[in-house]
């Protein structure tokens, strides 16, 4: 009997040791995808393949495990992140000098129109809702208002291409003119022969059609000098200048698959494993000619793997996601409410938000809706997503907003302009000097905000050159800052509750969050020096501000600051660390103008010489500076055009490029959107 034990448990032994390896299946559409396929399973058993009809067949399966990845063009990245799929780009296509491509319009030479010529002429589109052959070809004529469309409300896009195009091959269109000069079926599939990057450029070789909205690679090396690209401007172009004119610059295209770390990592150990170990050519189609670009772009050099918390929205940006949306049914902005929706960070600011949105109710409903989140960047990416609209930030914020793509509409104005200093406080006759911070306790507003964070450790590690600041400063409070770090030793949370949630948040309900945080941290000798803005003294003392700074005096504060002996609060001119930057308003590009009018609208009748005195906008009763800052006097309009980088100034970008040599510091939001090049302007 112990025998047969002993044998059976040697066999279940020997059967898990001999369990295959957890197989990658990927998703193919067409019969050379198939072949190519089954030839990676062969160089490597841990792949395994999956044909379906289409693109969203292929979504699907992947969403219902059928399938787990394939690698799709940035208007499917989109499509596959919508809620109902909630698939993540995971690995990026590197195209050599990054992982972007250039959308172009092909034309044979000396055929004798321009861009803004296109009306009546014949396309040759890669497929319908794909980047290059659709989304940025008919968003950008959409938007320079040379295909007339009212919108979804008005007509569908494709019937209003369809009657701007004298005829056209859109492989998966829908309309008959759409089809007209496909060879094959009209499927999104490579069972049309004029599908996909090389088969929109055949119709143009083929005569066809007149025109190829394609990539910049596409043109073979032996054809160009036949061929010419058109510019936004109306001109024309050698192939080869398509840095300078280009439709649009796209992110490359992306393995997606469902959000699973252990899948991810199994994709992508295993794609590199297959190329260096076995030497599969994933980047050729050559054996499968005519066929180009299956399963990966012939392009493509390399992979590149994404930062982990990198979604499709994120990957693809605010800019281009502005141009999928204006084209997508789905996404349409309703009629149903012309309000904008503010997002709000923690309790206190939703609080004040709800009784904004109450107070804006007119004829047309409310003008304000609230969105919150836990935290800026979520907000932020709520911002992106279309979930919400607008935020005002710090200008460190502005800077991550810009990165992702978003911009800055309007400033808060202070007493002295929009602007303020960013200034180093302790107590009077504590000794602390700028020279003896080293080893002291700092209180700060928050992680990556300007005045409290981004420019005095600027200052730290342009001395230092050393990205821990740790070793500067051992213990301190920096909401926002990992839990475990240094910087959330000295914080007190909320001090409602034992083990606070909140302590160490970047929220209203961290007690130090913020510039009356920062200092109330100091008043409450939690640290040595407070970095904060220069009013903030004189808000919370002398009278001024909530019951915990009742008993504060002014004049038992001073400033420091580099190569200075401390001088008083008031002497904020000659002894400040920079100045900065005014809180700015940020949303979508494409939002910018309605953002801009609801908000003049609402100073209008809750500013501080508002109206309406039934609530004040610039007044925060539930905590200090919620959702504006206290001491804002009105929102300017920035100038349209102004970018992010022109809006923070030289010096303060400066300063930013510095810190952001220590990549520990910038936000998981701003490495999510800066890890390739795709979202920065020409």
């Amino acid at each position: 009997m112990k025998l047969l034990l002993l044998v059976a448990l040697l066999g279940c032994i020997a059967a898990v040791f001999a369990a295959p390896a957890e197989k990658v299946k990927w998703c193919v559409k067409s019969e050379q995808e198939y072949r190519k396929c089954l030839d990676l399973a062969t160089a490597a058993p841990a792949f395994s393949c999956v044909r379906k009809e289409n693109t969203i067949d292929c979504i699907t399966a992947i969403k219902a495990a059928e399938a787990d990845a394939i690698t799709l063009d940035g208007g499917d990245i989109y499509t596959a992140g919508l809620n109902n799929y909630n698939l993540h780009p995971i690995i990026a296509e590197d195209y050599g000098p990054n992982t972007c491509y250039y959308a172009v319009a092909v034309v044979k030479k000396d055929t004798g129109f321009g861009f803004h010529d296109l009306r009546g002429k014949k396309t040759c589109h890669t497929g319908l809702g794909k980047s290059a052959g659709w989304n940025i070809p008919i968003g950008t004529l959409v938007s320079m208002g040379i295909l007339p469309w009212g919108g979804i409300d008005d007509k569908p896009v494709e019937e209003a291409v369809s009657e701007f195009f004298l005829k056209s091959c859109v492989p998966g269109a829908s309309r008959p003119k759409l089809c007209e000069l496909c060879k094959g079926d009209c499927s999104r599939s490579h069972k049309e022969p004029y599908y996909d990057y090389d088969g929109a450029f055949q119709c143009l070789v083929e005569d066809k059609g007149e025109v190829a909205f394609v990539k910049h690679l596409t043109v073979p090396e032996s054809e160009k000098a036949n061929y010419e690209l058109l510019c936004k401007d109306n001109t024309r172009a050698p192939i080869n200048n398509y840095k300078t004119c280009n439709l649009a610059r796209v992110p490359a295209h992306a393995v997606v698959t469902r959000k699973d770390p252990q899948l991810a990592e199994l994709i992508w150990t295993n794609l590199q494993a297959v190329q260096v170990k076995h030497g599969f050519k994933l980047f050729s189609s050559e054996a499968y000619a005519p066929a180009k670009n299956l399963m990966f772009k012939d392009s493509a050099e390399k992979l590149v793997r994404l930062p982990p918390n990198i979604d499709s929205f994120l990957y693809l940006g605010a800019e281009y996601m502005s141009i999928v949306r204006s084209l997508k049914k789905e996404q349409t902005p309703g009629t149903s409410s012309n309000a904008i929706k503010w997002c709000a960070v923690g309790h206190a600011e939703t609080s004040k938000c709800d009784q904004w949105t109450i107070n804006s109710v007119g004829d047309d409903g409310s003008a304000i809706e609230c969105q919150n989140a836990p935290s800026v960047e979520e907000c932020l990416k709520k911002i992106m997503r279309k979930e919400a609209d607008a935020m005002a930030v710090d200008g460190g914020q502005v800077y991550t907003a810009g990165k992702c793509g978003l911009v800055p509409v309007m400033v808060e104005q202070y007493d002295e302009a929009s602007s303020y200093y960013a200034v180093a406080v302790v107590k009077k006759g504590s000794g602390v000097t700028w020279d003896t911070l080293k080893g002291k306790r700092s209180c700060h507003t928050g992680i990556g905000r300007t005045a409290g964070w981004n420019i005095p450790m600027g200052h730290i590690h342009k001395s230092t050159n050393d990205c821990d600041f740790s070793k500067f400063f051992p213990s301190g409070c920096a909401p926002g800052a990992d839990p475990t770090s240094s910087f959330c030793t000295q914080c007190v949370g909320s001090r409602r509750t034992v083990g606070d949630e909140y302590k160490c948040k970047a929220s209203a309900e961290e007690q130090y969050y913020g510039y009356a945080g920062a200092f109330r941290c100091l008043v409450e000798n939690s640290g040595d020096v407070a970095f904060i803005k220069h009013t903030i003294v004189g808000e919370n003392s002398d009278g001024n501000g909530p019951a915990w700074a009742s008993g504060v005096n002014s004049a038992d504060y001073e400033l420091i600051c580099p190569g200075k002996a401390p001088v008083p609060v008031s002497d904020f001119l000659s002894c400040n660390l920079a100045k900065v930057p005014a809180h700015a308003v940020v949303t979508r590009p494409e939002s910018r103008s309605e953002v801009i009018r609801v908000l003049q609208d609402q100073q209008a009748k809750f500013g501080n010489s508002g109206s309406d005195a039934s609530f004040r906008i610039f007044h925060s009763d539930g905590g200090k500076n919620l959702l504006f800052k206290d001491s804002t006097k009105c929102l300017q309009e920035i100038l349209s055009g102004t970018n992010y980088e022109q809006f923070l100034g030289v010096e303060y970008m400066n300063a930013m490029n510095s810190l952001r040599q220590c990549s520990e510091t910038t936000p998981d939001l701003e490495k999510s959107c800066t890890f390739h090049s795709c979202q920065q302007k020409n």
